[in-house]
């Protein structure tokens, strides 16, 4: 039985992680929104040189689809990087023609076919609305163009199975662009979890909570028709971090959803188990703030991940004898250059960068299966 939970007003989009900095600079302060905390990173790097160890791989000339937030955030982590968007498409031309003048994008097509036809575009990154994503991917992949794709990367996992085959058929790299399949710092605790620093792996807990307020079903947040609720929306970037550290995926799931009156999820609690008996616990809600913490716990520790999506800090805390280690990877403002930099690499040969859309096919898999148990399903389903 669906419960129907939501009284609020969808505003806004998600919150992005505070710097460090600011954090430090006023503990009381209530958490970013999206457009300042992304000003706030950007501001943290502005007069450092950029990193040479991330874009390593032959460049590649980049298009995106779409204009809205996450685009914008892209051409500013390029620029950081002293380079631009090759190309832009929009549904609306006006849109594309500003966005272009903004950061100096060479060309703005006025149909997403023009883009596709384009020789001189190697790869492209969809941010558009998640329940557009397929149509989008089949046509790019198809015209043979490696392809970054914003999160949830497609409604479930029948579309993603079909557009790996569309990549493999035409020999070229899909991506998913969850933050934290590329962050640094997942990879420096992988490889240390890898080696045995830690022990055995026995329990991941992930909390992530925003508050959106709910009356306008036409909000992306609330909106049946254009895939909204928190599993595509917050609840990819906790089971992406618990589906890194664990040794495979999840055999048995048992949930409780909520639902409003539009259909889609708002709250969930999420139990998981895979084959080696490691557990996995989530909490998820649009109704109330939680901290964006994640804990991984060990034998001989227990690590500690606070605003995870973006994250580039950790804390491990040894059982021996309760000290703290800091763990420092990555620098969160180059968030999205982690992720173009890793598609170039696959598209270089490097098969751990391929190997990533292995973990995102695995945590589509989950939110399918939970969204089915939940009876959520989008117009694009039925």
């Amino acid at each position: 039985m669906r419960a129907h939970l939501c009284e609020y007003k969808a505003v806004g989009n998600e919150e992005l992680p505070m710097t460090q900095e600011a954090h430090m600079a006023d503990s009381k302060q209530a958490p970013l929104d999206s457009a300042a905390a992304a000003k706030a990173a950007f501001a943290s790097v502005q007069d450092k040189p950029f990193p040479n160890d991330i874009f390593t791989a032959p460049e590649l000339r980049w298009a995106v689809i779409g204009c809205g937030v996450i685009a914008n955030q892209m051409a500013q982590s390029l620029a950081l990087a002293g380079r631009k968007l090759a190309g832009v498409a929009n549904r609306t031309l006006s849109k594309a023609q500003a966005f272009a003048e903004q950061y100096g994008v060479e060309k703005v097509y006025e149909t997403v076919e023009d883009l596709y036809a384009d020789p001189d575009i190697d790869a492209v990154y969809i941010t558009t609305p998640h329940n557009t994503h397929i149509t989008y991917l089949r046509a790019a992949l198809a015209a043979g163009k490696h392809v970054l794709c914003e999160k949830a990367i497609t409604l479930n996992s029948a579309e993603l199975d079909e557009a790996r085959a569309i990549a493999d058929e035409h020999n070229v790299v899909l991506m998913d662009a969850t933050t934290v399949l590329h962050m640094p710092l997942y990879q420096e605790l992988r490889r240390r979890m890898d080696a045995g620093d830690f022990g055995r792996m026995n329990l991941a807990q992930l909390n992530f909570g925003s508050y959106k307020e709910y009356g306008d079903l036409t909000n992306r947040f609330y909106n049946r028709s254009l895939a909204g609720g928190a599993m595509l929306d917050i609840g990819v970037y906790a089971l992406s971090v618990m589906r890194l550290f664990m040794a495979s995926q999840p055999a048995e799931i048992v949930s409780l959803g909520n639902t409003c009156e539009t259909g889609v999820d708002v709250a969930s609690g999420i139990v998981c188990r895979n084959a080696e008996q490691q557990l996995g616990v989530v909490s998820l809600t649009l109704h109330s703030k939680q901290p964006k913490r994640s804990v991984i716990s060990f034998d001989k520790c227990y690590i500690e991940v606070n605003e995870y999506p973006r994250a580039d800090h950790a804390t491990i805390v040894w059982t021996v004898d309760g000290h703290r280690e800091e763990v420092h990877a990555g620098t969160e403002a180059y968030a999205l250059c982690y992720e173009m930099a890793d598609l170039e690499k696959a598209v270089a040969g490097d098969d751990s960068k391929r190997e990533l859309l292995d973990y995102a096919s695995d945590v589509m898999e989950l939110m399918t299966k939970l969204r089915a148990d939940w009876g959520v399903v989008y117009p694009e389903e039925e």
